[in-house]
């Protein structure tokens, strides 16, 4: 029997964090499996501390990230990077992981080739195509072009079955963000990295600690100003910490240092590599995210999340109770902070409830249709 050959595109470092578990699975079955890997690299540096991290290479590195990449210009670079690999490889699959441009574009690059496509973290979704921006349209386009629709939960498979997608082409697997989060949490304490050493120097033990991440399009100018104001507000208490792990944009960068820049209690560093993220995340008391994956990982070590963005399309997480929903509005995002540090009883109930997403599972699960697919 020929082995059926999986081409992963991977272009941000959250997909290389929820496909690495994947393709380490489907190598563990080696002798059904061919995978490749074609990085856009539309996130130079923080895919490859990933990629180095779960020990991955790329077969094909299309290397496209440039300064002041926009939409338009990326895209169009995928579509003419994938032009040539796709027909030197002749994969059985094209394989891609949620909303990023990369997913979108590697899928639309698929069909025009007339490969099937696999989506990994398929039917999430918010209905509303300005938030997240573009992740929100990436998502739903990449569901009309998709074959195989591997959705994290429940909701995630309604969604696409309202939608008109077959339901036998959908799979419920759970996420695979916490087969890397448990692969790396169990990792991580062993680290020496240099973001981990600085960590350790940093880290006042008889303070809660609050982590902080903030990155997303929508949130630019007004709303991370607001963000600012509200961590300012928060930093007056002498009890606990802010570390805020700026992203490179300069549409991030730019408030977040103005306004934070020589806060006492506030920690503004360098975005750091995923194990030390994770230990971070784990050492935290709350996390405060605008982020999607964060809302699925921070639960599984216990973690409350509250969530700086006015709708998510990981609602599961609201109504497990695994986070909050506070918006970009000052006062909430205070508040909604101020109630978890007095509230204990408040507290331990959140940070215990189940998290939606799965028990790490997600990637054997994904190998295991795959595999049913391939005999068929």
């Amino acid at each position: 029997m020929s082995k059926t050959k999986l081409l992963f595109v991977i272009g941000t470092r959250p997909e290389a964090i929820k496909l690495a578990p994947v393709i380490r699975a489907l190598r563990f079955h080696s002798d059904y499996f061919e995978t490749r890997i074609c990085a856009t690299a539309q996130h130079r540096e923080m895919l490859d501390q990933v990629m180095n991290f779960f020990d991955l290479r790329a077969d094909f590195d299309l290397d496209l990230m440039v300064p002041g990449q926009d939409l338009f210009g990326l895209t169009n670079r995928i579509l003419r990077g994938l032009q040539s690999v796709i027909p030197k490889i002749k994969p059985d699959w094209v394989v891609v992981q949620g909303d990023t441009t990369t997913s979108f574009a590697a899928s639309l690059a698929a069909f025009y080739s007339k490969v099937p496509v696999a989506h990994v973290e398929a039917g999430l979704r918010t209905f509303d195509k300005s938030s997240p921006y573009p992740e929100e349209m990436n998502r739903q386009l990449i569901s009309r072009i998709a074959d195989l629709h591997f959705a994290p939960t429940e909701n995630n498979r309604e969604n696409l079955v309202k939608e008109n997608i077959d339901e036998r082409k959908i799979y419920v697997t759970g996420n695979t963000v916490i087969d890397a989060l448990l692969h790396c949490r169990d990792k991580a304490d062993h680290s020496h990295s240099t973001g981990m050493r600085h960590l350790r120097e940093i880290l006042d033990d008889d303070k809660k600690l609050i982590l902080i991440t903030g990155h997303r399009r929508e949130n630019f100018g007004r709303g991370f100003e607001q963000i600012c104001d509200a961590l300012y507000r928060l930093a007056m208490r002498d009890d606990i910490q802010i570390i805020y792990p700026v992203h490179l944009n300069p549409n991030v960068q730019q408030p977040v240092f103005d306004r934070l820049g020589d806060v006492e209690n506030i920690h503004l560093i360098e975005p750091l590599d995923y194990p030390s993220f994770v230990w971070l995340m784990d050492k935290s008391h709350l996390v405060l995210t605008d982020s999607g994956g964060i809302q699925e990982e921070a639960p599984s070590l216990g973690k409350p999340v509250i969530v700086m963005r006015e709708i998510t399309e990981r609602t599961e997480a609201v109504e497990a109770g695994t986070v909050l929903l506070a918006g970009t509005d000052t006062e909430k995002i205070v508040s909604e902070t101020t109630k978890l540090l007095d509230d204990d009883d408040l507290y331990q109930a959140m940070s215990k409830r189940v998290n939606p997403y799965g028990d790490g599972n997600a990637s054997d699960k994904i190998v295991k249709a795959f595999r049913e697919i391939s005999i068929v």
